[in-house]
């Protein structure tokens, strides 16, 4: 005898015309409405044509104080012409993941050369510099005995990848030595399984360095590696803008060097530079590594030509360098604060959110573009504009920019 279950038939509740449905996100309309009252809330800027340092931004000419583009490559002949070609060789992608079938020989090409840039064994390119920062903490901290440490200002690419680690975290005042000792010092530093000391190379909001000398000598004597994200310091430090590691003449000592291909490189993705087992081991177990598409031939091309120019034109970097002091050294005769800079990046101190918008707004009006940057990502009361010059920028452009900041800062009441 068979029994036969049969599923109970549950009336389905339907909406008809005359009914209201609730609104499961409304909450959006609540949030945006609170980020706007905090001032926090984001519209974009459409860039119109190539990014130069005079470029046209929402239809409005004028010069580009804020984007990452230090060496002017952007819109170089040689890298588009290098792009071109690959798309021709190549096509337009990969259409896989790496571990698949998604490596293709320029790939390898393109790491090999960054080995050799870098001083390395070997080296591994990702998506993007936040996930091989992720893929970094991630894959290495894995164990809940093991011991992040962080400096306090390191960029979101690192506090997350932290937060996705499994290992314990700790966080050092910002550039504070004796801070950084207490903590490899500690008990729980002692008991830990392994310990790793992350840095920025140039920290992206107030443009200073990393003291990495005495990084390096604390991580040798508590027997802790370090990793150094060079995002800001790729293309801009050291011989050839190798970064902060061969800045300090270090690069044999950091495990972990990464770098970046978005910034002064102009394209797009991250890597890491380290020994071949480091290289080996997350080719394994990164899981952004693992799991995204491959950077697409014309982008890796690209890639190869920008370290190529780096080699071959240093000149760039060392113009690069003068129109920044130039910059600077006008800012600060014009009664501005920038700081702690020591690099391209100079911050104009505002320590007020609205005024660090009408400050940007103004500029634009005068054909500057120069971006108010506010809490969350910095810090209440220093809220600033972030500029960033580049080896393009003519003299006339600078003075037409240190013009137009002296005048509007008048204005607001910033300067005298």
């Amino acid at each position: 005898m068979r029994i036969r279950f049969t599923a109970a038939k549950v009336p389905l509740k339907r909406y008809n015309a005359r009914m209201v449905k609730p609104n499961l996100m409304g909450f959006l309309d609540e949030e945006i409405a609170k980020l706007k009252a905090e001032g926090r809330f984001t519209t974009l800027r459409v860039l119109e044509g190539a990014q130069m340092p005079v470029s046209v931004i929402d239809g409005k000419k004028v010069v580009n104080l804020t984007s990452n583009n230090y060496l002017d490559l952007a819109n170089h002949p040689r890298l588009k012409a290098a792009a071109k070609a690959a798309i021709d060789k190549y096509g337009v992608g990969t259409a896989a993941v790496r571990p698949i079938i998604g490596t293709m020989d320029i790939h390898l090409e393109l790491e090999r050369k960054l080995a050799a840039f870098k001083g390395t064994q070997a080296a591994l390119v990702f998506q993007s510099g936040f996930t091989v920062n992720v893929a970094c903490c991630q894959s290495l901290m894995s164990d809940e005995k093991d011991l992040l440490i962080s400096d306090e200002l390191n960029h979101a690419s690192i506090i997350d990848g932290a937060r996705l680690a499994k290992a314990s975290r700790r966080i050092y005042r910002h550039k504070d030595m004796e801070h950084l000792r207490e903590i490899l010092d500690s008990k729980e530093s002692a008991a830990a399984r392994r310990r790793m000391i992350v840095t920025d190379g140039v920290f992206s909001m107030d443009g200073d360095v990393a003291p990495l000398p005495a990084i390096m000598d604390l991580a040798d004597r508590y027997e802790a590696f370090v990793m150094v994200d060079d995002a800001h310091a790729s293309g801009v430090m050291g011989p050839n803008g190798r970064g902060t590691p061969a800045h300090f003449n270090l690069a044999d000592r950091v495990q972990l060097q990464i770098g970046t291909l978005s910034k002064a490189v102009a394209a797009i993705g991250g890597y890491v530079a380290g020994s071949r087992s480091l290289i080996d081991y997350l080719i394994s177990t990164a899981r952004p590594f693992t799991f995204s598409s491959s950077h697409p031939p014309s982008v890796t091309a690209t890639c190869i030509a920008a370290v190529d120019l780096l080699m071959e034109e240093p000149q760039r970097i060392e113009l690069l360098w003068r129109n920044a002091r130039y910059f600077k050294e006008g800012l600060k005769k014009a009664g501005f604060d920038t700081g702690v800079s020591e690099t391209p990046i100079t911050p104009v101190m505002v320590g007020d959110t609205a005024k660090a918008k009408l400050f940007s707004a103004r500029l634009f009006e005068e054909g500057v573009f120069a971006l108010a940057i506010v809490f969350p990502i910095v810090a209440r009361g220093k809220e600033r504009l972030r500029t960033i010059v580049s080896s393009g920028h003519t003299p006339k452009d600078l003075d037409f920019a240190l013009e137009k900041f002296a005048k509007v800062g008048r204005e607001l009441g910033l300067v005298g």
